[in-house]
């Protein structure tokens, strides 16, 4: 599990073709790996990969041609990408739980200086829509953050000067792909909600 509080911005600095998917050599300044051990996992962009080798401040990850196919932003040598190591039971959660399981890909609608922060709009893929609630988490390419508002598939969050400063976010543009998890309580929510009128029809 993660918190969606992210610990650096790292780069991707080499993405191999491997049969059934890519390998990632993934650089990090900030991450601290020396207590990163073989099949440890490192939410990259958001999404959780297991470290298959560690070479000084370099990690490597396998990612899955059925993950690459769910998800954006893993596939360029060269970009900045999203870093959180998995959490201890004992750490604190600054964000909320997250599970490093993207639930879809948005598309950037605007994002725009309001003055003192800036203002993300998401269009969300449909299925999605009715998970996100106003004042509710969201999770954007690894980033915990608060929906402001809702219309149809479309929300709106706002990113302070320190958000943008510590990850990716402040690269995103008009058309970009991001990747997107709602919150899990949503999700044990219609479950249950689901179960419920299953045994009472």
């Amino acid at each position: 599990m993660f918190s969606g509080i992210i610990a650096d911005a790292g780069l991707i600095k080499k993405a191999e073709d491997r049969e059934g998917g890519l390998r990632l050599t993934v650089a990090t300044e900030v991450l601290g790996m020396d207590d990163v051990v073989l099949g440890d996992s490192i939410a990259v962009n958001g999404v959780c990969l297991t470290v298959i080798k560690v070479d000084g401040n370099d990690f490597v990850v396998d990612v899955s041609r059925e993950t690459m196919d769910c998800t954006a932003g893993l596939d360029r040598q060269g970009a900045h990408v999203n870093l959180e190591k998995a959490m201890r039971l004992s750490d604190r959660i600054g964000g909320h739980l997250v599970s490093g399981h993207v639930d879809g890909v948005g598309e950037v609608v605007a994002f725009n200086d309001i003055g003192e922060s800036w203002r993300l709009i998401v269009r969300a893929p449909q299925a999605l829509a009715k998970y996100i609630a106003v004042k509710g988490s969201i999770t954007i390419n690894g980033v915990s953050l608060t929906v402001n508002r809702v219309a149809g598939n479309e929300f709106e969050v706002n990113l302070i000067p320190h958000t943008l400063e510590v990850t990716t976010l402040n690269e995103l543009e008009k058309g970009a792909r991001v990747n997107l998890e709602i919150d899990l309580i949503a999700r044990y929510v219609e479950r249950m909600m689901q179960a419920e009128k299953e045994q009472n029809p």
